[in-house]
């Protein structure tokens, strides 16, 4: 299995080297050059068995030689045995054939969970294996950012720098990040959005003498290992509802497109999805972009759903790099009009977007009425993400299952679920003291030189 850029300038890599390296040198995100298809048959067969057996079998084909049989079991294992439910993704009936898949059981209760668990697993491997050091750098919008401190917290081969716009994630969210010990992991509050974390992660990127003096390394949803861990609940919802022999649809809270394209990964692997929805918040770029063929950027507006809080969309690109049939210098032409506000999909591309891919969106008041409506009508408490699911999935119910995706516990985001439903929702048992450990932070401007410099200081370069 090799793995190429959505640009078409970087050399192909195997499963190790593109884990590893996160972003391409040409900008570019690495994507497998053939997606590996299972038969109904191998589908079928997943039935009844563990979370841990099903992710094997999905991930195994995507990963070549990096890892035996055995080890990558054990990698698997270690990586969901901190769960808080025995099935990992159960799923919950919020109506007929409407369902709730929660993702929220890992331990800082959001889906990033799932990938990043095993990523620091493997990371590990790999790590131990070469006798390598590297430095972690991520942006976050707030859960990719805990989950990464989370499943890296300690280990001795890793330094992890994350950045989160300062101001603009839950409380919960940042105490997640700044409340760790382990003096590998450091949280900083960058001055900006979303948006402008990104762009100077991807800025550090390609910065190569930087980059290959720090040994850089990248755990957002530009890592292809990312995306394809958050393959595998797909194939256990969708089994657990009756695939390979009927289909099930998915509605998607999304803002950076990468779990949506999880389950287009899912769909082209032979797993039978009828819709796969994009569902938005305020902060609508990927909706508007659906609904016209145009990436217009419009600015990020703060709402109770921050996590979605982005204009621009990462893996969107890795959707555009197939609906471009694989055109590497026509993506990497839609992502320089992208630097002066936005680009137009052709035509073909565009019709390719619209036969695999919905959409819709949900207000700051229709998020807070299904978060309200769902408590009474359905006894879920939902988290503001998911509720702008439910609310777009809604519009999207037929004769197939639809599962929506429940991205975060409401604990995570307790003024905004309060505010709405009237209920505050406690956090775990294992963090109930989350608002007494003190924090760790450093703020830092919009500036890449300062960053730079404050990384070398940290990791003694």
């Amino acid at each position: 299995m090799r793995y190429i850029s959505t640009r078409g300038q970087s050399p192909a890599l195997t499963f190790e080297e593109a884990m590893m390296t996160g972003l391409a040198r040409d900008g570019g995100l690495y994507v497998p050059e053939d997606v590996p298809t299972l038969t109904k048959a191998q589908i079928a067969a997943m039935a009844g068995k563990s979370y841990e057996d099903v992710a094997f079998e999905v991930m195994r084909p995507f990963i070549g030689d990096t890892f035996s049989d055995a080890q990558f079991k054990d990698l698997i294992a270690k990586a969901y045995a901190g769960f808080g439910h025995a099935a990992r993704a159960p799923l919950v009936q919020l109506a007929p054939n409407h369902f709730l898949l929660e993702l929220f059981h890992g331990p800082t209760l959001a889906f990033k969970d799932f990938a990043m668990q095993l990523i620091g697993q493997m990371f590990q491997a790999a790590l131990t294996r070469s006798g390598e050091r590297i430095t972690i750098v991520g942006a976050t919008s707030g859960d990719t950012g805990s989950a990464a401190i989370e499943a890296f917290r300690g280990l001795q081969n890793v330094d992890v720098f994350i950045l989160f716009p300062h101001g603009r994630v839950s409380e919960v969210q940042r105490r997640q990040m700044t409340t760790p010990v382990e003096d590998n992991v450091h949280a900083l509050a960058m001055d900006g959005d979303f948006d402008d974390c990104q762009a100077m992660l991807k800025d550090m990127f390609n910065d190569f003498a930087f980059r290959d003096e720090v040994r850089l390394a990248g755990v957002n949803s530009i890592n292809w290992g990312r995306v394809l861990a958050q393959v595998v609940y797909y194939f256990t919802a969708a089994v657990s509802l009756g695939a390979p022999h009927r289909e099930v649809s998915f509605t998607v809270p999304t803002g950076n497109f990468g779990d949506i394209f999880a389950g287009y990964i899912a769909k082209k692997m032979g797993l039978p999805i009828a819709d796969l929805v994009v569902a938005t918040n305020q902060n609508d770029i990927l909706h508007r972009t659906l609904q016209t063929g145009a990436y217009t950027k419009e600015g990020v507006v703060p709402s109770i759903s921050p996590s979605m809080d982005i204009q621009v969309s990462s893996n969107f690109e890795r959707a555009l790099f197939d609906a471009y049939g694989r055109d590497g210098a026509a993506v990497a032409a839609q992502m320089d009009d992208l630097k002066s506000g936005g680009f137009n999909i052709s035509q073909g591309a565009y019709q390719m977007l619209k036969d695999t891919f919905q959409s819709g969106r949900a207000s700051e008041a229709e998020t807070s009425a299904a978060i309200k409506h769902y408590l009474a009508h359905h006894g879920e408490l939902l988290c503001p993400h998911s509720a702008v699911g439910v609310h777009v999935a809604e519009d999207h119910l037929g004769t197939v299952p639809m599962v929506t995706l429940a991205t975060a516990h409401p604990a995570k985001f307790p003024d905004a679920v309060k505010a709405a439903s009237g209920v505050a929702a406690p956090l775990p048992p294992r963090m109930a003291d989350l608002y007494d450990r003190p924090e760790r932070v450093t703020r830092v401007p919009n500036d890449m030189a300062t960053l730079q410099a404050l990384i070398k200081e940290r990791i003694k370069v």
